[in-house]
């Protein structure tokens, strides 16, 4: 059985605390205020899974915090900062044009995922619907590939069908296919992602349109879905996991982001689609999401509200532990359930990588 060594006990710095590598086939909850060094904490565990198992992690990475996770730090021992060079860890940017980017397909993407990017209704957009259903066979004629990104636009232009120019004015209007998020014939995250490395982040910070990380996650996660009958184990870590699936969406993309999570949650597990969430209060979260977590990793938290949330859904957490992390210092962590034999409270261990964000220091007087 793989031990992760994660931290110390709070009380006892010479004693080791490890999780279960094996038990991350349940889905995870980690959460902490700002401050509370959670994003700093869960690249301490990352860390330790690229190291001891071979479990591909996909990392939805909405503040470029882990696009660095290929780089050690200077004081790291020459034995783990030649494991992790050696490692397979992809990074796809948007905060950064001059290395690999993050690309998705509109092509590739469900219908029910296209209509939310056009903000078509199957009801009251009936006839744009009905064509955006029946538009890769048409555009194709049924001989061939799609049209791409590219030529999406031209191929629904050349239609004579009132339906198809009604669909490519919605299209040019919303500017849809000018995000920079697309492929158009370059390599898509997808196709990465099927390579399963033993890390893919996707930095989802970078984008000019608000829409874009958000459909740059959805993009992923379908994909995911679609191709879940393969059973290949993936992690899937989504920090600031708030803006992916919150307990009300705000628009069609993020419902349908919503959606699937909530379905990957409830039925993922199965499949190898297992989730890390990570945020900074419980009731940011979707409640079907959170009530499939397993394991708990909690940090300094303050909110009344937020420790009694924890207390209804993590029941094998006893209150009293939980009453306690108000007066945790940063780094202090909380870790029960599954994946390690009893609530612990523990001192986080330090990092082997490079940290994309930090906390912005006081500018103080010379």
């Amino acid at each position: 059985m793989v031990q992760l060594t994660v931290g110390s006990h709070r009380d006892d710095a010479t004693s080791d605390v490890v999780l279960s590598a094996h038990k991350f086939n349940r889905h995870t909850f980690w959460c902490g205020q700002s401050g509370s060094g959670k994003t700093y904490a869960l690249g301490v565990v990352l860390e330790q899974l690229l190291l001891n198992t071979r479990l591909p992690l996909l990392i939805l990475d909405p503040n470029a915090d882990f696009t660095r996770l290929p780089e050690t730090r200077d004081t790291t021992d020459a034995e783990l900062a030649a494991a992790i060079a050696a490692s397979d860890i992809q990074v796809l940017h948007s905060t950064r044009r001059d290395l690999p980017q993050l690309r998705a397909r509109f092509t590739d993407l469900p219908l029910t995922a296209k209509a939310a990017v056009l903000q078509l209704d199957p009801i009251a957009d009936a006839d744009e619907y009905n064509v955006l259903l029946h538009a890769d066979a048409t555009l194709s004629g049924g001989a061939g590939d799609t049209p791409d990104q590219s030529t999406y636009i031209s191929a629904l232009r050349a239609s004579d069908d009132p339906g198809h120019q009604r669909l490519a004015k919605r299209i040019e209007n919303l500017q849809v296919l000018d995000w920079d998020l697309w492929a158009r014939g370059e390599v898509a995250a997808t196709d990465i992602i099927d390579e399963r490395p033993q890390a893919t982040v996707l930095d989802l910070g970078g984008f000019a349109h608000p829409a874009e990380p958000k459909v740059a996650a959805l993009s992923a996660l379908e994909h995911l879905w679609a191709r879940r009958e393969e059973r290949r184990p993936v992690l899937i870590v989504i920090d600031e996991a708030h803006n992916i699936c919150p307990p009300v969406a705000t628009s069609a993309v993020e419902q349908a982001l919503i959606d699937r999570v909530v379905q990957i949650a409830a039925e993922g597990r199965k499949f190898g689609l297992w989730l890390l969430l990570s945020t900074q209060r419980p009731t940011k979260i979707h409640p079907n999401v959170l009530s499939q977590c397993d394991n708990l990793c909690l940090m300094r938290m303050n909110a009344p509200r937020d420790l009694a949330e924890l207390a209804d859904t993590f029941g094998f957490v006893g209150e009293h532990m939980l009453a306690e992390s108000p007066e945790f210092r940063q780094g202090e962590a909380l870790f029960a359930g599954g994946f390690i034999t009893t609530p612990t409270f523990t001192r986080m261990g330090g990092r082997i990588t490079e940290e994309g964000g930090a906390d912005v220091v006081v500018p103080l007087l010379a």
